[in-house]
């Protein structure tokens, strides 16, 4: 380690020799709210509360903790372990490792694959952050007071049916990332992670407070923490076991990357435990802020995906200071979505400096508008195009929209794939010498999470995948 001009840690130990300084996190903290920001996302505040509705509730949020201690700390472990290794962005990264194992460079394109997702992912991620940006001058202006079902139903159809209005939205909310990835490590991505989590922590804590006083507070703790196992299925099971892999942003390159800026002297295990105990933390909290609401007003907690956008604001609408909290929550949603998109247009920016020896603004503009405009499909697809199916012809994709087609393709293909992969890599063909030497850990520690990542990790995302497909 060393330090440039402006102050900020530099590292030059790269694998393959070269003396390119590239800046690190400043501290464990630093790192710590990076990937959190990361992890913590629409995932856990929109996805975790209406997938826990679905299957049952408290047994599911059992088998989900269990996975995140035996699919995802095993797996970001070995992400960051990879891009600290490498230095690199998380193609040369692998790259760099597979030569110094004297292999062949084909191990790249775990690395691709990850970017790749990633990249697609925020193509449309973007479009929904756009959603929730709409939706904070929504409730602010009290449209949600005292609104049916059918009235709350008909403001986010109106949306969705406004190719103009969610162009405006995902511009702003792309924008948004893009401002901050532009200005590098430091002064980017550190500096609004430090900001951003601290303020939606509280936030989610203001509304979870909130909540205590619907006069539904225990029954919600109880449905998420009282299991019946007579309500979870095999299906439930793996639901769990999916949530449990992508929530932590695995299998897209990010902790890849974000690992690449790593100094040597941070433990990679305790980092990874401490970023997945906090992001499981945040999607409790979530169900705690969301399941009294939906309770106290009589409605459905398997509402499904409409849960945030629909559900929610008919009960913000109905309750006390309804449009104040209903502010703050998407408001909440958006740093959520922020934090999570920066990450995801970072691997394609740090590959952008590497290979193509742009520079961070003209590297973050390039790869920002390529994904604007991707995301105009997306856009598109929900209304004008939403009779189009491009794979009408294959049985199990007839009815999907380019936005449907785009969100299976990487969550059911892409992200299992790079988990995949990227267990097989550490566990299988990185010699142990170098997880030992990386890993830094004490040899019983070292032997569970090596035989966690090289049998127990791939067969359980290998089951996610399979069953996803059929």
């Amino acid at each position: 380690m060393s330090a440039n001009s402006s102050g900020s840690a530099t590292y030059s130990g790269t694998l393959d020799g070269s003396n390119a300084k590239r800046g690190l996190w400043s501290s464990r903290l630093a790192f710590i709210l990076a990937a959190t920001g990361s992890a913590v996302g629409l995932g856990n505040i929109w996805k975790f509360p209406y997938v826990t509705g679905e299957n049952g509730g408290g047994a599911f949020v059992l088998i989900y903790l269990v996975c995140i201690a035996v699919v995802g700390i095993p797996i970001m472990m070995a992400e960051v372990m990879i891009g600290r290794r490498g230095g690199h962005s998380p193609v040369n990264s692998l790259r760099l490792i597979a030569a110094r194992e004297g292999l062949k460079p084909v191990w790249r394109m775990i690395g691709a694959v990850g970017v790749l997702a990633g990249f697609l992912i925020l193509s449309f991620y973007s479009v929904i952050g756009g959603w929730a940006v709409s939706y904070v001058g929504t409730a602010a202006s009290g449209q949600f007071a005292g609104q049916s079902a059918e009235a709350i139903g008909a403001i986010f159809s109106g949306l969705l049916s406004d190719p103009a209005a969610l162009l405006l939205w995902h511009s702003v909310f792309l924008a948004l990332v893009m401002v901050v990835v532009a200005r590098g490590v430091r002064s980017g991505l550190e500096r609004a992670v430090s900001i951003l989590m601290p303020a939606l922590f509280v936030l989610l804590l203001i509304v979870v407070g909130y909540a205590m006083t619907s006069g539904s507070f225990g029954r919600a703790a109880a449905f998420l923490f009282q299991p019946d196992f007579s309500k979870l299925t095999t299906s439930g099971i793996l639901v769990a076991l999916g949530h449990a892999f992508f929530t932590l942003s695995l299998g897209m390159a990010v902790m890849m990357a974000y690992g690449s800026y790593l100094p040597k002297n941070i433990s990679i295990a305790k980092t990874s435990i401490t970023v997945s105990v906090i992001d499981t933390g945040v999607a409790l909290l979530a169900g705690l802020a969301i399941f009294p609401i939906v309770f106290a007003n009589g409605l459905e907690p398997g509402a499904g995906p409409g849960l945030i956008f629909q559900t929610l604001p008919l009960a913000f609408g109905q309750m006390p200071m309804g449009s104040l909290f209903g502010t703050l929550f998407f408001v909440l949603l958006i740093f959520a979505a922020w934090t999570s998109g920066i990450s995801l247009l970072e691997p394609i920016v740090e590959w952008l400096e590497e290979q193509k020896g742009m520079n961070r603004t003209v590297s973050t503009l390039g790869a920002g508008v390529v994904c604007w405009a991707l995301g105009i499909v997306s856009i598109l697809s929900l209304n004008l195009w939403a009779d189009f199916a491009p794979l009408g012809f294959v049985p199990m994709l007839e009815d999907k929209t380019i936005f449907d087609l785009l969100d299976f393709f990487t969550a059911n293909i892409l992200l299992p794939l790079g988990g995949f992969l990227v267990a097989v890599f550490a566990g299988w063909v990185m010699s142990r010498q170098a997880l030992e030497n990386e890993l830094s850990l004490s040899a019983p520690m070292f032997r569970l999470w090596y035989v966690t990542i090289r049998f127990i990790t791939p067969v359980a995302v290998a089951a996610v995948f399979l069953y996803n497909l059929a």
